[in-house]
Order: structure tokens, then sequence, then C-alpha cells
């Protein structure tokens, strides 16, 4: 039996492309192809990416393109922050709580006599009931206060806490002007430190005359009071 050109074709296809092995399938079964022969005829295979990169000689790490890629420029200057500082406006003065750094010249001669006439007064009260020698270091330690207030040595709080000092001293308040002189040794310390000592003692001779002069009151008040109330006391006399 001979057969034509084109059907014998057809018959050597079918031989590539079906698999052979059930001979007594079905006139009606789906054929069954050959995988090899699909990867026959797909052309060249790829060569797999199974080959390791070796790392950078200088041993940074490798970063992907995506990530070093730079982004978008920005567009524009950034908006102006709310919250920069603002200027003062013209005209304006000093804070309220900035001391001023010196006084007028007339006002700082009146402080300097309105802080020391007290005390000069207060010891001359204390002559003829303190010691001569304690008087006589006293003395000298407002004659140095004195001094250093009138060569620009003293600074504008010991000048305010000195005139506040005087002030409670005065007013016969020896607690609170003990305490400003507590504060004053605590805070500029290597400002009075020499003359504070006899300004803390002229503190303590003032008190104990003032006591000691209410209790002398005291006593010759009741003195008083009992001679008048004897009987006879005033016709005697």
């Amino acid at each position: 039996m001979t057969r034509c050109p084109a059907g014998q074709a057809e018959v050597e296809m079918a031989e590539l492309y079906v698999k052979p092995g059930n001979k007594e399938r079905g006139w009606n079964d789906p054929p069954q192809f050959s995988y090899g022969l699909q990867t026959q005829a797909g052309g060249p295979r790829r060569s797999l990416l199974t080959k390791r990169v070796a790392a950078p000689q200088d041993g940074s790490p490798r970063v992907p393109a995506s990530e070093t890629s730079p982004g978008p420029p920005p567009m524009g200057p950034p908006p102006p922050s709310s919250k920069a500082p603002r200027s003062p406006p013209v005209g304006s003065g000093p804070a309220s709580g900035v001391e001023p750094t010196s006084f007028p010249v007339e006002s700082e001669a009146r402080l300097m006599e309105d802080v020391l006439r007290p005390l000069e007064q207060a010891l001359e009260d204390c002559r003829g009931h303190t010691r001569k020698q304690v008087c006589d270091d006293i003395s000298r330690r407002l004659a140095l206060l004195q001094e250093q207030w009138a060569g620009g040595k003293l600074s504008i709080p010991v000048k305010k806490r000195m005139a506040l000092l005087v002030q409670e001293l005065s007013s016969h308040r020896w607690d609170a002007a003990d305490d400003i002189h507590r504060s004053l040794m605590v805070d500029h310390v290597t400002e009075v430190s020499q003359w504070m000592v006899g300004v803390k003692r002229l503190i303590a001779e003032k008190r104990s005359l003032f006591s000691e002069e209410a209790a002398n009151e005291e006593k010759s008040a009741a003195t008083a009071e009992k001679n008048h109330t004897i009987p006879g006391f005033q016709q005697a006399s």
C-alpha cells in the first residue's frame, strides 16, 4: 500500500507529537502530546541565573538602584515658619525684670547717704553701752563700706538690699534685718565680706540696747505706778 507524501508527513508529525504507549485508545480520545518535543521545538534554552555574584571589593553593601536614585528636587523654598522670632517694636524699652546697671549720680549719692546715716546713728546710740573696742571695729567696717560704695565696687543688688536692711533696722524689725544680712552673705559674699561683719554686730548691739531700754522703761513705769498707789506717798513727797 503506497501513501501520498502529504499523508506520510502527517503520520510522522503525529508520531512526534503523540506519546507512544497506549495503543488501545479510542478514536475520539484526545491525543497525548510529548513534553520532550515541545522543549525541542521551543528554541534554545535560557541559562538560569544560578551563579552567585561576588561581593564588591571595597566592602560596601550593594544597594538596589531604586534606592540610590535621587528623588525629585524640592519645588521652591520652604514656607516661612510661624515660630520665627519677631523683632521688638521700635522704641520699646528693656524688660521690666532686668535691673539697671547703675543709678544716676544724684540718686547714687542720696542712696549712699540714706544707708550710712542710720548705721552711724545706731553706732552712736550704742556708745556708752557697748565696749569701746567693739564700737571702734564697727566704725572701721562702716568706713570700709562707704569707701567701696563711693569707689563703685558694689553692685546694684547689694545697694538695694542694704537700703532694705537699714529700713528694717530703723523700724526695730531685728529678725528681718538679720535675714537680709544673711542673704547678702550667701549671694554676694565676695562684695560684702569685709564690712558685713560690722553691720551684723551693729544689728546685735542695737537690738540688745533696745531690749535693755525697753526693760528699763517698763521697770520705771512699774515703780512709778507702785509709788503712786501707796497711801500717803504723795502727801509725804
